[in-house]
C-alpha cells in the first residue's frame, strides 16, 4: 500500500495486491464464501457424526444437501441479473432503447448493469439525433427546392421572364442548398476523421482580420439578396482585439478559420439589436500557442449547458433568444469548432463572463498537438 502527502492510499488497480481489489459484495467475495460456508458445513456434520456415532452416509446426503441449497441460492441472486442484462441487451439489438437494467447491486454484475444503462442512454441518444437531423436536414432542403422549383416552372410556363431579378431569386435558393450541402460535409469529415492538419506559422492580425471582414461580406451579400434570418445582421458591430499586433501562430490555418468563422456566427445570431461582437487574442503560455476569445453582448449561456452546446444537433431545448440552434439551423456549428480545436490537440469552452457569452479557444504551441 502507498503513501501520498495526504496519508495512506487505497492499492491501484491492477498493482498486483491479491485483495487490493476484492469488494465486500463483489462476485468473488460471494463465491469464497460459498466455498468456505460448505467446508464448514460439511466439518461440522463430520464432528456430529464422530461424537453421535452416526453413520458416515447420512452426514455425506445432509452435507450435500445443504451444499445444492446454498449453492442454488447463490447461483440464482447470480444468473438472475444475468437473465436480466440479456432480456435489456435483447431489446437494445431490436432497436427498442427504452428498457434499463436495475441497479440494485454493489458487485462487478452491479457494474456492468450501469454499463449496459449507459449504453443504452448514448444509443438513445444518437438515434434521437439521427432522427432530429432527418427531420432539420428534410426542413432545410424542402423550402429552397419548393423556391427553385416554383421560380424554374414560372419561367418554363412563360408566367415569369428569364430576367435578372428571377434569376437572382433562383441563385438565393441554390445558395441555401450548398450552404446545407457544406454542412452535411463538414459533419462527414468529423465523423470520419479524414481531414489531416496543415500547420503553418501565420500573423494573427490580418489573419483574423480578413475572417471578420469576410463575415461582414457574407452578412451583407445574404441581407442583399433578402435570404432572411438570423445569419444575414448586418447591425452587429465586429471588433478585432489582438495584442501585442505582432502576435505569431503556429495552426492549420483552414480549420482556425472554421472554427472563429462559426463562433462569430453563433455569437452575431444571439447579439442584440446594435449589438457587439469581440474577437481576441492572446498568446498562450507554450510557444507560438494562441489563446482565443469571442464575446457577445447576448443573454448568455446557463451553467447547466456549458457542456452540452458543443454536442452535435444540439439546438437547446428551449427556445430562447441565446443557445445553440435558435435560428433553426442544424445545431452543428460549435460541434464543427469543437471538432477543429480537438484535431489540434487544444481546448474550447464557455467561460465566465460578467455579460453575454464567452467562449474561450486555447491552441498548443508547435510541438504540441497532431500534425
Amino acid at each position: 500500500m502507498s503513501s501520498g502527502p495526504d496519508g495512506p492510499r487505497s492499492p491501484a488497480p491492477g498493482s498486483g495486491e491479491p485483495w487490493g481489489r476484492v469488494r465486500p459484495f463483489s462476485v468473488k467475495t460471494k463465491l469464497g464464501a460459498l466455498v468456505v460456508i460448505s467446508v464448514l458445513i460439511t466439518t461440522g456434520l463430520s464432528m456430529i457424526a464422530v461424537h453421535t456415532k452416526t453413520e458416515l452416509r447420512f452426514i455425506t446426503v445432509f452435507s450435500m444437501i445443504a451444499t445444492l441449497l446454498i449453492t442454488q441460492f447463490v447461483a440464482h441472486s447470480l444468473t438472475s441479473p444475468l437473465d436480466e442484462m440479456n432480456t435489456v441487451a435483447r431489446s437494445i439489438s431490436h432497436g427498442d432503447y427504452t428498457r434499463r437494467v436495475r441497479e440494485n447491486r454493489r458487485d462487478e454484475l452491479g457494474d456492468l448493469a450501469q454499463t449496459i444503462n449507459v449504453m443504452a442512454d448514448e444509443l438513445e441518444a444518437q438515434d434521437r439525433q439521427r432522427k432530429e437531423l432527418v427531420a432539420n436536414v428534410s426542413h432545410e432542403l424542402r423550402t429552397p427546392i419548393a423556391g427553385l422549383r416554383a421560380v424554374l416552372e414560372n419561367v418554363v410556363d412563360g408566367i415569369a421572364e428569364a430576367d435578372t431579378e428571377t434569376m437572382r431569386t433562383a441563385l438565393k435558393q441554390t445558395e441555401r442548398l450548398g450552404r446545407l450541402v457544406e454542412t452535411l460535409l463538414d459533419l462527414s469529415r468529423l465523423d470520419n476523421g479524414v481531414v489531416p492538419l496543415r500547420k503553418r506559422r501565420f500573423e494573427v492580425w490580418p489573419y483574423l482580420s480578413g475572417v471578420l471582414k469576410e463575415a461582414n461580406m457574407v452578412a451583407s451579400a445574404r441581407a442583399t439578396m433578402g435570404s432572411g434570418g438570423n445569419h444575414t445582421r448586418t447591425d452587429v458591430h465586429l471588433h478585432l482585439d489582438v495584442t501585442p499586433p505582432e502576435l505569431t501562430a503556429h495552426a492549420d490555418p483552414e480549420r482556425i478559420h472554421q472554427v472563429v468563422a462559426n463562433l462569430i456566427d453563433n455569437a452575431v445570431k444571439h447579439s442584440p439589436p446594435h449589438g457587439r461582437v469581440t474577437v481576441k487574442a492572446r498568446p498562450g503560455p507554450l510557444p507560438e500557442s494562441l489563446e482565443l476569445e469571442v464575446l457577445d453582448e447576448g443573454p448568455g449561456i446557463p451553467r447547466s449547458e456549458w457542456r452540452r452546446v458543443f454536442e452535435r444537433f444540439n439546438r437547446g431545448a428551449v427556445r430562447r433568444p441565446h443557445g445553440p440552434g435558435s435560428d433553426g439551423g442544424t445545431g452543428l456549428g460549435l460541434a464543427i469548432a469543437r471538432w477543429a480545436v480537438d484535431l489540434h490537440g487544444g481546448r474550447i469552452g464557455v467561460a465566465e463572463s460578467e455579460r453575454g457569452c464567452r467562449i474561450l479557444v486555447t491552441l498548443p504551441g508547435e510541438s504540441s498537438g497532431p500534425s
